[in-house]
């Protein structure tokens, strides 16, 4: 499936080196001055987008032309990523031209981008791109001293209708906007399909009709940079922009309509319809393995297996292959595919052993926004399984990621859980749910015992189950990593001054449910608890300290979101040296708000031990602005109360 945004793809092309200035003595009258920006403007900016003007314009229902003239100064160092532009184009993407000049503080033009200054490379992917004609022109014109400017131009010549642009000018930290403009022309046959988000009042599109075409215009001006606040959704959430769709499209000769999710499904289903047919040796390989499994849920799970110990991940991305998939025979022979591909693989095993399933388009990622249901549209980069079953008499639904020789069943995670995708049936597209994982399903549960002696060194012995949400990372660490460079990811986040890792392990937990990770460890802490006088001063919570938030400065501008819910559960048993003994407990602490819930309870018990008992809860949020102050006090009664210490008195002589 093709990437819409390939300027995250940059970070595979060698920079080279920043150009020097070319001072000239004669030339075109200086544009662009660093003066020109109103003072508002260069507030807290790194860059400020001095013009950014974009037309679309709709040829037919299999053409569209985009062309950008993008104005950018950079006022210092934080803002030099702005000085170089990425142009992705593939074979049903062309580029029509790159043009690109730098200007100095007073607007005086320092150097033109000849041809030869442009690379052109192709794209690959961290899993191993295999077939692919997705490529990019890439133009450096950083200068080595601040501010400068930089003057980009470029056309795309698109036969993928498919996609329509996303406007977005305020698309990054510490960028401030003098102008800006999005202009598009379409054909009154081929109505213009369109969603403003987070659009300022007063400023509507201006729509006009010219003969047989249609003119709409947006315009920006005048917005001061913006700092990414805590606990704030993406920028993408915030800052206004236009998303613009087809009706009617055209790739390659295969005609369809994105006005409902359904026609939109339709067109998806059609163009994969008799791709399903596995070869003989896979249905018989099938009928074998499930023979003595009668109930669905047991095939599915087989046939899960089978696909996970028999196939690989490739990426496809060649013309209409970002959407249409290789045959199932071709991956049953082959044993490779795309999520396009593995996915049908899957649905056609699971036909064959009477199991319903359909391919489902999702947005993955685990900074990826969810599925805007009012706007039909593509909004999809992967595509996963779906299987309704009926277990017991009642609905029950497996989701299956086809991509991975290591996820669970049925475990979608950070990945494509949380969020909404689009099921592609005989009858187009239906828009469902996949898995909602919330805190209990998100555990963090740890156990610790911790020897003091008597000089204030401390070794401890910690065992961590991590499961859902908590544990994603952390499998990915297990199988990807050998156990050298586990050990040194895990020591890397210990949050301790002075230690050494005598033990280390990390294994998948027992047990079926939500899926987890078990971390265990051995700790050498010299100087842990240092004796002063007769007392020593202990922090039971040794590896789960909350940090406080920094205070808000200013008005919070932006919504409070925290986007995965988590259950922290911690007991700690302190083990003393002999001679001293409890003399000052901590008082218990409970909070129960709306931001989630927290407790701490110390307890003294008979052999001498002391034992601590931490539970942190915190659901998912996205609340008002407002609600901000509050969850920042609720943070540092927290991070207070993670600080607390256990007093010991030394009672010999």
């Amino acid at each position: 499936m093709k990437a819409k945004n390939l300027l995250a793809l940059l970070l595979a092309v060698p920079l080279g080196g920043a150009r020097p200035p070319l001072p000239m003595r004669w030339g075109p009258a200086p544009k662009y001055s660093v003066a020109d920006i109103p003072a508002a403007l260069r507030e807290g900016a790194h860059a400020v987008l001095r013009a950014d003007d974009e037309v679309v314009t709709v040829k037919s229902a299999s053409r569209l032309v985009h062309t950008v003239h993008k104005v950018i100064t950079v006022l210092d160092a934080g803002g030099d990523a702005f000085g170089r532009t990425t142009v992705g184009y593939d074979a049903l993407n062309a580029i029509g031209y790159l043009r690109g000049a730098v200007y100095d503080a007073d607007g005086r033009l320092l150097h033109q981008l000849r041809a030869s200054e442009i690379r052109d490379q192709g794209v690959g992917d961290a899993g191993g791109s295999l077939m692919t004609d997705v490529r990019v022109r890439y133009a450096d014109l950083r200068q080595p001293q601040v501010p400068y400017t930089v003057e980009f131009d470029y056309e795309v010549v698109s036969d993928n209708t498919l996609f329509y642009p996303t406007w977005q000018p305020q698309d990054e930290e510490g960028l401030a906007v003098q102008s800006a403009t999005l202009r598009v022309s379409t054909p009154s046959a081929l109505p213009l399909r369109y969603q403003e988000r987070q659009w300022p009042a007063g400023a509507p599109a201006q729509h006009t009709s010219a003969g047989s075409q249609e003119q709409y215009a947006w315009a920006l001006a005048g917005r001061p940079a913006l700092d990414e606040e805590d606990n704030a959704p993406p920028l993408a959430d915030t800052t206004p922009g236009v998303a613009l769709a087809p009706g009617a499209f055209e790739v390659q000769g295969h005609a369809g309509s994105a006005t409902t999710w359904q026609s939109f499904g339709q067109w998806n289903y059609e163009l994969n319809t008799g791709r399903a047919v596995l070869p003989p040796a896979t249905i018989a390989k099938v009928a074998e393995l499930i023979k003595d499994a009668p109930d669905p849920h047991t095939r599915v799970a087989r046939l899960y297996n089978l696909l996970q110990g028999s196939t690989r991940y490739i990426s496809v991305q060649l013309g209409l292959g970002g959407w249409q998939t290789f045959p199932a025979s071709a991956v049953a022979t082959s044993g490779y595919g795309d999520c396009k591909a593995l996915s049908n693989y899957t649905m056609a095993l699971l036909a064959t052993a009477g199991v319903p399933a359909y391919v489902a388009l999702i947005g993955a990622g685990a900074d990826h926004a969810d599925l805007r249901p009012d706007f039909p549209s593509n909004q999809f980069n992967h595509a996963v399984v779906c299987v309704p079953l009926a277990t017991a008499g009642r609905p029950d639904t497996l989701w299956l990621e086809c991509t991975s020789q290591t996820t669970a069943l049925g475990y979608m995670g950070s990945f494509t859980g949380n969020r909404h995708a689009l099921l592609l049936t005989p009858k187009g597209g239906q828009v469902v749910a996949t898995p909602r994982y919330r805190c209990a399903d998100n555990r963090r549960e740890r156990r610790i015992d911790l020897y003091l002696d008597a000089a204030g060194a401390a070794t401890a012995t910690a065992r961590t189950l991590r499961t859902g949400q908590e544990q994603d990372t952390y499998a990915q660490v297990l199988h990807e990593l050998g156990p050298t460079e586990q050990k040194q990811y895990v020591a890397e986040r210990l949050r301790l001054s002075t230690f050494t890792i005598s033990k280390f392990g990390l294994a998948v937990a027992p047990g079926a449910g939500t899926p987890g990770v078990v971390e265990t460890l051995g700790l050498a802490l010299p100087g842990y608890a240092p004796p002063s006088g007769k007392r020593v001063f202990v922090s039971p919570n040794l590896l789960s300290r909350l940090p406080a938030l920094p205070a808000q400065v200013g008005t919070r501008q932006t919504a409070l979101w925290v986007p995965r819910a988590s259950l922290q559960a911690d007991t700690v048993r302190l083990h003393f040296p002999a001679g001293f003994q409890p003399e000052t407990l901590p008082a218990p602490v409970q909070l129960a708000t709306a931001y989630g819930t927290y407790s701490a309870q110390y307890l003294a018990l008979p052999d001498g031990t002391v034992r601590y008992v931490r539970r942190l809860e915190l659901p998912r949020l996205h609340l008002p602005a407002a609600s901000y102050a509050g969850y920042v006090d609720f943070r540092r009664k927290i991070s207070a109360a993670d600080r607390a210490q256990v007093v010991l008195l030394k009672t010999d002589a």
